[in-house]
């Protein structure tokens, strides 16, 4: 959601005025709206946090070679700048056959050299591949002009990713001596729009003369920043915005009832989840009895009514799973355990380990207080709600915990960076709970404090769940995966590397006032948030309303 890829940055707009934030709704412009603040140019399609990232509009002028529906990830991927694929080799080798007849918006032709490059540039810059930490091994473009790559290990976990990354010109990107830096002024992609104007404020995208396609029936984008959630969701509500995630605390009254015929919102479940990542390299939150102790006392119904407005699933099992997304997956000994507050349970775990009360105050083993520092975005409303309840919940338990507030530019560096102590964030989401627990506990993605992660943001170490992520990873069938699996959920409930704390839906508003073709739950042809890689299918589907 923003979550999957969006950032907020603080900005000074009006709460109470579209306007304020440069967004003028004209006739025939889809208009986009989040709350990212005051944008730096900068249209770097790989670097989530770039403006062509926190966005989305990345999306519409870079192509992937498919189309996963995440909401429904059982079906059948949409081929798009490739006609098909073949894998062999237990999904270590994958063979791409590559649309003809399509040109970059220089007018240059699309290639499979260009498509090889895109792999390679993942292998080359690491930092680059931090969407889908793709482990390519090769990337060959052959004689009769099709693609193959090749990886170190099985990719049936990352079968989707792979099949959906993001192909860019090689004329470009090879002259270009650091990639992760470069800005990308004039952005050539395959995709149908190309950047029209850029200010702090708003970004507009046209359409293009030509495409390798039907062009899409929406001339202009207008993506646009709002200060919070609370101008974000002002401008919903007056019509200014259009589309938009963002969390609305009472989305009936001050959303749907606006304009009940043409304001909609869509949160289709997935297996990701929402939670308190903790920096497991600073003590004591290396303790995993504190961990756990943290988790039996948070109040998750106060987090699903107040914090999350009820907008998010609630999360009961310990497990992390999402229900019932997750019901297949649960180990049989887990099918019961759901998460309650146990006050009186949290301190035995807690005096057991070695902490010590002193009066209202816990100890730690080394004698000093236990204390956390919990930051988010400014701008981040419901996050906000919940580190307050969370904060009174560990009170419970004697540990001092205080809320500061960042921008969302400095809190996205920090977080990955690992500067941090306490932070809410949300997991991947995928096809299993692979990807939950990979971006929770994956020791092979460790990166050392003030490197940035993609994945484990909160350094957790253990090499049993290391080996347990690899062996679900490289298992060849479904009991192989299953009993890995269940080594994941046992860590996750013994050993909390992150507490979770509702689940994540990936979900969205947007008005069908002057817009129709929107994905549903009638019509669940894709997760409907414009800053996730189907952005581009949605407004491919999208027509003028009557």
């Amino acid at each position: 959601m923003r979550r999957t890829i969006i950032v907020a940055l603080a900005l000074a707009l009006a709460a109470t005025g579209c306007s304020s934030g440069g967004a003028t709704k004209a006739a025939g412009v889809l208009t986009v709206g989040m709350p990212n603040g005051p944008l730096t140019e900068n249209h770097n399609p790989f670097l989530p946090t770039s403006a062509a990232g926190s966005l989305g509009y990345r999306y519409v002028i870079y192509e992937p070679l498919a189309f996963v529906n995440n909401t429904r990830p059982a079906q059948e991927p949409v081929p798009w700048l490739a006609t098909k694929w073949d894998w062999a080799d237990n999904y270590k080798k994958i063979t791409f056959t590559i649309r003809e007849n399509v040109k970059w918006s220089d007018g240059k032709p699309l290639t499979a050299a260009d498509v090889a490059f895109s792999y390679e540039i993942l292998k080359k810059w690491p930092a680059l591949n931090n969407r889908d930490s793709l482990k390519v091994e090769t990337a060959t473009a052959t004689p009769d002009g099709k693609v193959e790559v090749t990886f170190g290990s099985p990719q049936f976990v990352n079968r989707n990713k792979v099949i959906s990354a993001m192909v860019v010109p090689q004329h470009i990107w090879s002259t270009v001596q650091d990639p992760t830096t470069y800005t990308n002024p004039n952005p050539v992609g395959t995709g149908p729009y190309q950047v029209k104007s850029f200010t702090s404020q708003t970004v507009t995208v046209a359409r293009r003369a030509e495409y390798w396609q039907e062009l899409p029936k929406v001339p202009e984008i207008q993506y646009t920043s709002y200060n919070d959630n609370t101008a974000q969701t002002t401008a919903l509500a007056s019509g200014a915005s259009q589309w938009s995630y963002v969390f609305i605390p009472d989305y009936q009254k001050l959303y749907v009832d606006k304009d009940p015929k043409n304001h909609k919102l869509w949160f289709p479940a997935g297996l990701g989840i929402h939670g308190l990542w903790l920096n497991t390299t600073v003590a004591p939150f290396d303790n995993a009895a504190l961990r756990a102790a943290m988790s039996d006392v948070i109040d998750r119904e106060a987090i699903f009514v107040k914090g999350e407005a009820k907008l998010f699933p609630k999360l009961e099992s310990k497990t992390g799973m999402p229900l019932p997304a997750g019901d297949s997956f649960l180990a049989p000994e887990y099918k019961d355990a759901k998460f309650k507050i146990d006050v009186d349970g949290a301190k035995q775990k807690l005096t057991a380990a070695g902490f010590k009360f002193e009066g209202d105050v816990l100890k730690a083993p080394d004698g000093k207080p236990v204390t956390i520092e919990l930051t988010n975005p400014s701008g981040w409303s419901d996050y906000l709600t919940v580190l307050d309840i969370i904060k009174g919940d560990l009170k419970k338990i004697g540990i001092e915990a205080t809320v500061r507030t960042q921008t969302a530019d400095a809190w996205t560096t920090d977080f990955a960076n690992g500067a941090f102590q306490g932070s809410l964030r949300w997991t991947n989401t995928g096809a299993t709970p692979y990807e939950m627990y990979q971006n929770i506990m994956d020791g092979a993605e460790i990166k050392p404090i003030g490197q940035t992660a993609a994945v484990n943001f909160g350094r957790y170490n253990n090499p049993e769940a290391t080996a347990a992520l690899a062996e679900y990873a490289n298992a060849a069938d479904d009991a192989g995966r299953a009993k890995s699996l269940a080594v994941l959920q046992k860590i996750m409930v013994e050993q909390v590397p992150m507490i979770p704390t509702s689940a994540g839906p990936i979900g969205a508003e947007y008005s069908t006032k002057s817009w129709v073709g929107w994905p549903s739950e009638e019509d669940p042809y894709g997760p409907p948030q414009a800053t996730l890689p189907n952005a581009l299918q949605i407004v491919m589907k999208l027509k003028p309303a009557a």
